[in-house]
């Protein structure tokens, strides 16, 4: 956008060999997080920023989040400070 605001795109995918209930984790694809975040870098080490990601679990893993009563699609709005040293 400008050399100040920066909109990033972000991609994130999980994978596992094996099922682990006590994390609530299937065997294979596990979910995918997609979202963009908006910050404004104060200096190029410090930049406060805000976002929002929907993330969507699959197959085993989401059969596990259904039974512990939860929802394997998700929408989260997100805030913070990314430092960089």
């Amino acid at each position: 956008m400008t050399q100040r605001w920066v909109l990033q795109p972000r991609f994130e995918t999980n994978a596992a060999v094996q099922k682990v209930e006590k994390f609530t984790t299937g065997g294979g694809l596990n979910n995918i997080e997609l979202g963009l975040r908006l910050r404004y870098e104060i200096w190029r080490e410090i930049a406060p920023y805000i976002g929002v990601s929907f993330e969507r679990s699959f197959a085993g893993t989401a059969e596990l989040v259904r039974q512990d009563g939860g929802d394997p699609s998700q929408v989260r709005f997100v805030a913070g400070i990314r430092l960089w040293f």
